[in-house]
């Protein structure tokens, strides 16, 4: 089995475990000039556009566990946009 296709697998087992407006804990894997990357399943990132930590005092840190809010899934585009909980 093809990396690639174990994505694909690890997408569609987000997709049809989670939902819209689910709750649940991520790791911060990457920090970018528009928001911070976090790991919600193995395999499977989601961005959490900076605007959405502006509550927050301190920005994220790669590392850090943090509870997050799904706003969005796209399993096709392999996109999960996210949300501080």
């Amino acid at each position: 089995m093809s990396h690639s296709h174990l994505d694909l697998d690890a997408w569609h087992r987000f997709a049809d475990a989670h939902s819209v407006s689910g709750v649940l804990d991520a790791t911060v894997v990457q920090i970018a000039p528009f928001g911070a990357f976090l790991e919600v399943a193995p395999g499977v990132h989601g961005l959490l556009h900076r605007n959405e930590w502006a509550q927050w005092s301190t920005e994220p840190e790669v590392g850090a566990t943090m509870a997050v809010r799904i706003l969005a899934i796209d399993a096709e585009l392999h996109r999960v946009s996210l949300a501080a909980a």
